[in-house]
C-alpha cells in the first residue's frame, strides 16, 4: 500500500537537507565566533585585526550564500544569529574607524540582521564609552552617546515586534546606561 519509491525520495531528500543543515550550522558558528572576536579586536583598538577578521567572515558568508543560496541559508537560526552578530561587528568597525554607518556592500543581508546588530551594536557602544571614560578620555564619551543618540533615532521609527523588540528595549536601556555614564562623568568632572 505505500509507494516505496516516494518514501525513498522523502529519505533523500530529507538526508540531503539535513547534511546542508548541518554545514550551514558549522559555517555559521565560525561566523558568528569570528564576529565576537572583531568586536573584542575593536575594543583593544586594533582596527587592522579587526579588518582582517571581517574580510574572512565576509568570505564565510559568501561561501554559504554562493553553496546554499541566501533563502535556504536565511532559514537557520543559526546562520541569523552569526550575521546579526557579522552586522554588529561591521558596524563597531565603521564607528572605530570614523566612517558612516551605512548598508554592507557585497553580502546578502536581510532586515532582521540589520535591525538587530544595530540594536546590539548600541551595547557595544556603551562599553566603549566606559572604557573610554575609564581612560580619562571624557570627549569621547560625548561622541559615543550622540552616535547612539542618532542610531535610536532612527530606531524609534520602527513598530518592532517579536524578538526584534526584545533587541530594541535592550538599546532604549543602553541609551539610558550612556546617559547615565555621561551625567556622572560630568558631576564627577
Amino acid at each position: 500500500m505505500i509507494n516505496k519509491k516516494f518514501i525513498q525520495k522523502l529519505k533523500k531528500d530529507y538526508d540531503k537537507g539535513e547534511n546542508e543543515r548541518r554545514q550551514i550550522i558549522k559555517l555559521s558558528d565560525v561566523v558568528l565566533h569570528s564576529s565576537k572576536r572583531t568586536i573584542f579586536s575593536l575594543h583593544r583598538g586594533d582596527l587592522s585585526k579587526a579588518k582582517t577578521e571581517l574580510t574572512e567572515i565576509e568570505k564565510s558568508l559568501q561561501k554559504l550564500e554562493k553553496e546554499f543560496g541566501h533563502q535556504r541559508v536565511s532559514k537557520e537560526g543559526s546562520y541569523r544569529a552569526g550575521a546579526e552578530e557579522y552586522v554588529e561587528a561591521k558596524m563597531f568597525y565603521f564607528v572605530m574607524a570614523g566612517e558612516k554607518v551605512d548598508k554592507i556592500k557585497g553580502i546578502n543581508l536581510n532586515i532582521d540582521s540589520y535591525l538587530g546588530g544595530l540594536c546590539d551594536l548600541t551595547g557595544e557602544l556603551v562599553r566603549q564609552a566606559i572604557n573610554q571614560a575609564t581612560a580619562g578620555n571624557f570627549d569621547e564619551v560625548d561622541k559615543i552617546k550622540k552616535i547612539i543618540n542618532e542610531i535610536m533615532a532612527e530606531l524609534v521609527k520602527f513598530d518592532m515586534t517579536g524578538y526584534l523588540r526584545t533587541k530594541y528595549d535592550q538599546a532604549k536601556n543602553n541609551l539610558r546606561k550612556i546617559e547615565q555614564i555621561e551625567y556622572e562623568v560630568k558631576m564627577r568632572g
